[in-house]
């Protein structure tokens, strides 16, 4: 048996890994960071998350509206039956839909509000495709822009979170999932004027006329189908956001072994093409918030970011000669002190990015890299950390002094040279491995208070490195 002991003096830790004469020497200092809330106008609109409905904000008893438009996706070079194996035909040999419907599949774990409470949704043809070209932003109106066919397709459905229009016999089967389905079976007419029983009949025989219009999602959505615009008709307390959303075309035909085989083409609204959200709200209610010194606030969609001034000048002035071993800050949450049946939760996810990137970033769909934008998740200590934001505080100082060299008012031109903003966002991984991944603006309802405000900055701690060369 065998009894050791040892100390637990550090003071010696990693001597070894330098030469006696220049170890590396470290320091510890504090600084200030100031916050202050923002009111956002809008933000970038394209994104891979769809929500939908009407809720009231218990913070500031406004009533937040959330639409969007969408397009579909189908499989490049797409095969039918040929046309003399199609059962589904009239009675002058046409082919025709056996029915057509949008199905809207519920991710129930990021809805918010009453599920019983009722949602009127009105579908309608655009008549035109959304661009690759143009930036969408949530303030986008497609009534107000000219996208939507005033005579064409407009179909009406009433749904809640919870489908009761279903058995609980079927309701409870392990495979069942909530979801909202939208009949296009009533009678289609085309820009051209052409007649069709369903909105489905127009598609298929758009493919038997033209197939090259189904060689992939381009063709298809400049010749064949738009998209839709799906709107807010009427109803309130529910927010919901849709997993999936498929338009589905049913038909029959006759398979090689002579049978007859139902089946169905399907289209999806899907990242490889366009989603946009529209959201409404009012700002008046939020500036009421977002002019409160006292903290300040995150709040989505479309609603309160906080910006802050770092204290770069301070952090690098007689350090000319060390190192920023790290740069690291908090924001503690606040409790709202609001008290209701539904609260809002806070962000999971907040990135840090120069405020003068903030267009760029999401628009050009970057990712953090931790050099000028970091990303931060909500801590079990209630709060968001930023272990490490040296490389901006030296990037800023560089863009400063480079900046002087040729304009002696670059501070002044330059406002925001020192200022980043905190954003909600949502980060969708693209692998299993999750080693790529999506950031976007968050369209889900969230909101947080956060320590700060002009009378409460924000400790930014700071721990310098110099090698003894004495």
């Amino acid at each position: 048996m065998a009894i050791i002991s040892c100390s637990t003096d550090t003071d010696t830790l990693g001597g070894s890994l330098t030469n006696s004469s220049d170890k590396l020497m470290a320091s510890t200092e504090t600084y200030y960071a100031y916050t202050h809330s923002l009111l956002v106008d809008s933000v970038y609109a394209r994104t891979n998350e769809t929500y939908f409905g009407r809720v009231k904000d218990p913070e500031t008893g406004d009533y937040v509206k959330t639409e969007f438009m969408a397009q579909f996706n189908l499989q490049e070079n797409i095969k039918l039956p040929t046309i003399d194996n199609m059962l589904s035909k009239d009675a002058d040999g046409n082919v025709v839909a056996d029915s057509c419907e949008i199905w809207l599949l519920f991710d129930r774990s990021s809805c918010f509000g009453d599920s019983l409470a009722a949602i009127k949704m009105n579908i309608l043809e655009l008549i035109k495709p959304m661009s690759e070209t143009e930036t969408y932003y949530t303030n986008f109106d497609p009534r107000k822009e000219g996208y939507i066919r005033e005579d064409g397709m407009k179909e009406t459905v009433i749904f809640s979170l919870n489908n009761l229009t279903y058995p609980d016999s079927i309701r409870n089967t392990s495979g069942y999932s909530d979801i909202a389905r939208i009949s296009l079976s009533e009678e289609y007419k085309d820009k051209n004027g052409n007649k069709y029983d369903n909105y489905g009949t127009y598609l298929l025989r758009t493919y038997y006329n033209h197939p090259e219009y189904y060689k992939n999602a381009y063709s298809f959505t400049n010749n064949v189908c738009p998209g839709f615009f799906f709107e807010l008709a009427d109803g309130l307390g529910l927010m919901a956001k849709f997993s999936m959303i498929e338009m589905r075309v049913f038909y029959h035909y006759k398979n090689s072994s002579d049978k007859t085989v139902n089946s169905y083409l399907a289209v999806s609204s899907t990242a490889e093409v366009l989603q946009t959200t529209q959201v409404t709200n009012d700002k008046k209610k939020l500036a009421i918030l977002a002019a409160d010194e006292s903290c300040t606030y995150l709040k989505a969609p479309a609603g309160i970011f906080t910006e802050v001034t770092l204290p770069v000048d301070e952090i690098l002035q007689n350090h000319l000669g060390d190192s920023l071993l790290s740069v690291s800050m908090t924001f503690q949450r606040q409790n709202s002190g609001v008290k209701a049946r539904y609260l809002l939760s806070a962000p999971s996810k907040i990135v840090m990015t120069p405020t003068d990137s903030v267009k760029s970033f999401f628009e050009q769909e970057k990712n953090y890299d931790y050099k000028t934008t970091f990303m931060s998740s909500l801590a079990v200590t209630n709060s968001y950390t930023f272990s490490n934001i040296g490389n901006l505080i030296t990037k800023m100082s560089n863009m400063k002094k480079q900046g002087l060299v040729s304009d002696p008012d670059w501070v002044s031109n330059h406002p925001n040279w020192n200022k980043v903003m905190l954003i909600p966002v949502t980060e969708t991984y693209l692998n299993s491995s999750g080693t790529e991944s999506i950031i976007e603006n968050q369209m889900g309802l969230v909101s947080t208070k956060l320590m700060g405000g002009s009378d409460t900055p924000i400790d930014v701690k700071v721990i310098y490195g110099r090698f003894n060369n004495q």
